[in-house]
């Protein structure tokens, strides 16, 4: 099957490496900010780490879904 259709080899391999890439990243931002949080003398910095964790987990939510659609998208094509 991988010799009827090597874009989707090639695509699955990019979407993977995407993954790992983005999910490393955004678990050492996600330590990153939550560490800031405990640490932060001021309400102000308190609130701001706040705010950072809360766009470090939609956008990992982001990239899941993503992934998902490049999937459905390549899981199409193939089907014609």
């Amino acid at each position: 099957m991988n010799n009827l259709y090597p874009i989707q080899q090639v695509l699955d391999n990019w979407i993977n490496m995407g993954r790992l890439i983005v999910g490393s990243l955004g678990a050492l931002a996600f330590v990153g900010a939550f560490l800031w949080r405990i640490f932060a003398i001021s309400p102000r910095s308190v609130m701001e780490a706040n705010r950072w964790l809360q766009r470090i987990v939609i956008g990992t939510i982001g990239v899941e879904l993503s992934t998902v659609l490049a999937h459905l998208v390549v899981g199409s094509v193939q089907a014609h």
